[in-house]
């Protein structure tokens, strides 16, 4: 059943209100961090702190997501002041001296852990251009833009970083493609950069190319180097929410490009196959690990219910409706909504819990640690609004 313009229009309230008065409240300004500059995350349900380390990706995240309201919701002064104090930290803490970034450090920025992978330049990246659209700051411009060029090189050239397996079984992940495909949207949308049309196309291909299987309906998260599946446990294994937001992304760009037609193909084929791998049919949401050949996963989380996939899943199927008009995407849409809201959402403090049993019951009850903070929820929410408010304000020309 497809949606009509009054419940669109409810979705579109909905998730400005839970936005607005649930979510971004419990994390600002309490998560302010006005002695050593950037947030403090590390929460438990009611907003205690748990740890006051912090993961230099979700600072990226935070000063992304404050920056973003500023632009895009209201010019509201406490937003825009705390994306100062993260991009201030990000810049005068998380770097080391051979210009990568750390991952976590101490609530002063004494480096703990640096990891092999980018991830913490990429939210950097948006992080700066957000801000520096927010500030004004020309400096942050210039930094987001030649961090991206350092990710391009990371992205790109290997052997720059050290690996972290042998030779033995060499792969690739869809995670690069993905994370630069977005990162060139939000730097293009935030400031612009010339590079970035023909780097997303070039990723979007290399995801069509080597990762999406249309033979077996399946999209992989990791692949030999020719694009052929690797079948050991770890090639194996599917994750159906991380391919789902590749389908967003994707989607996202469709758009963009005035509807491109192969584009909303590709995305609504990705969401197709992984929601029909990943959607619990006895319990409902989003399972996290499924084996290509339905075998058995290796990870012991796999059929637990986390929160990020569950964002990404209403984000996609919104997005995949709204563009095709497909009743099937209404109702995945109204299916994952009604689950996500209904299981991670706390009533009581606001947020949502991050971790489920597969029988949707409460794991563990943080709602900022090193992998989650304010960010997917908060993302999610946010775009969801500026979509359905971009699509009823042309619905009523």
């Amino acid at each position: 059943m497809r949606y009509n313009i009054q419940e669109l229009e409810s979705l579109r309230d909905f998730y400005a209100d839970r936005l607005l008065n649930n979510t971004v409240p419990f994390w600002f300004p309490r998560s302010f961090d006005y002695e050593h500059g950037g947030f403090l995350l590390m929460r438990d349900a009611t907003g205690e702190l748990i740890d006051d380390d912090k993961a230099v990706w979700i600072q990226g995240r935070a000063t992304w997501l404050l920056s973003t309201l500023y632009n895009t919701v209201e010019a509201k002064p406490e937003w825009l002041e705390g994306a100062k104090l993260g991009y201030e930290f990000l810049i005068n803490h998380c770097f080391d001296t051979d210009g990568r970034m750390f991952f976590h450090v101490t609530r002063n920025g004494a480096p703990i852990r640096k990891r092999r992978y980018f991830f913490s330049e990429t939210f950097a990246v948006i992080a700066m251009a957000a801000y520096s659209k927010a500030s004004g700051n020309e400096e942050a411009a210039t930094r987001a833009r030649a961090l991206f060029g350092k990710c391009v090189e990371y992205a790109t050239t290997p052997g720059l970083l050290e690996p972290k397996f042998e030779p033995t079984r060499p792969a690739k992940g869809i995670g690069v493609p993905m994370i630069m495909l977005n990162t060139a949207q939000q730097l293009r949308d935030a400031i612009g950069d010339p590079r970035c049309d023909a780097l997303i196309t070039q990723w979007i291909g290399d995801i069509e190319k080597y990762f999406v299987k249309d033979d077996i309906r399946c999209v992989m998260e990791q692949v030999a180097p020719d694009g052929s599946i690797i079948d050991h446990i770890d090639g194996r294994t599917l994750n159906p929410g991380h391919a789902i937001e590749g389908a967003w992304f994707i989607l996202q760009e469709a758009v963009h490009r005035n509807n491109d037609p192969q584009l909303i193909s590709l995305g609504c084929r990705m969401l197709d196959y992984m929601w029909e791998r990943g959607w619990d049919t006895q319990h409902g949401g989003i399972l996290y690990f499924r084996d290509v050949y339905h075998k058995p996963v290796q990870e012991y989380w796999q059929d637990m219910k986390f929160w990020w996939p569950h964002n990404e899943a209403i984000i996609a199927t919104l997005l995949a409706y709204l563009v095709t008009g497909h009743p099937k995407y209404a109702q995945w849409h109204r299916q994952v909504h009604a689950y996500a809201y209904t299981r991670f959402h706390d009533k009581e403090h606001g947020e949502w819990f991050g971790y489920l049993h597969r029988d949707g019951s409460i794991a563990q009850t943080a709602k900022g640690n090193l992998f989650k903070g304010p960010f997917h929820l908060p993302r999610q929410e946010w775009y969801c609004r500026q979509l359905l408010t971009a699509h009823l304000q042309k619905s009523s020309v």
